[in-house]
């Protein structure tokens, strides 16, 4: 399982918006071997004036904030971020300088899901890849 939160210019995220979700679905699904069906995004839209972001960034700058049970390898996290940076530039037009990424792990007792702690849970999806 895993939340995602987006964060970026209102002026650059809302028309990507999507077409965003989608490429970062792909990335999620085929890095993690996620069910397609297991997609939880939420978009922040920033005012320019509201965001500030390092030098050397342009108004595309992104950031992706990934709360996820812990158990991935270092392989399959490292996977994903290529996939993201790869995928955001070719699909999007998103430079791999406009974008960062925050994955943070917990421990499957630590959601709640559907009414139990997700410890409880059947998963149809592995955690440990």
């Amino acid at each position: 399982m895993s939340q995602i939160k987006i964060y970026g210019l209102s002026s650059h995220l809302k028309p990507l918006r999507e077409a965003l979700s989608d490429v970062l679905h792909s990335c999620i699904v085929d890095a993690f071997k996620y069910p397609e069906n297991k997609r939880a995004h939420r978009f922040f839209y920033l005012d320019q004036e509201d965001f500030y972001y390092p030098a050397g960034r342009s108004e595309q700058y992104t950031i992706i904030e990934i709360s996820l049970f812990e158990g991935r390898s270092v392989e399959s996290k490292k996977t994903l971020y290529q996939f993201i940076f790869q995928r955001f530039e070719t699909n999007l037009g998103i430079s791999k300088n406009d974008v960062e990424i925050t994955l943070t792990e917990t421990p499957l007792h630590n959601w709640g899901i559907r009414g139990k702690s997700a410890d409880e849970l059947v998963l149809d999806y592995k955690v440990q890849i």
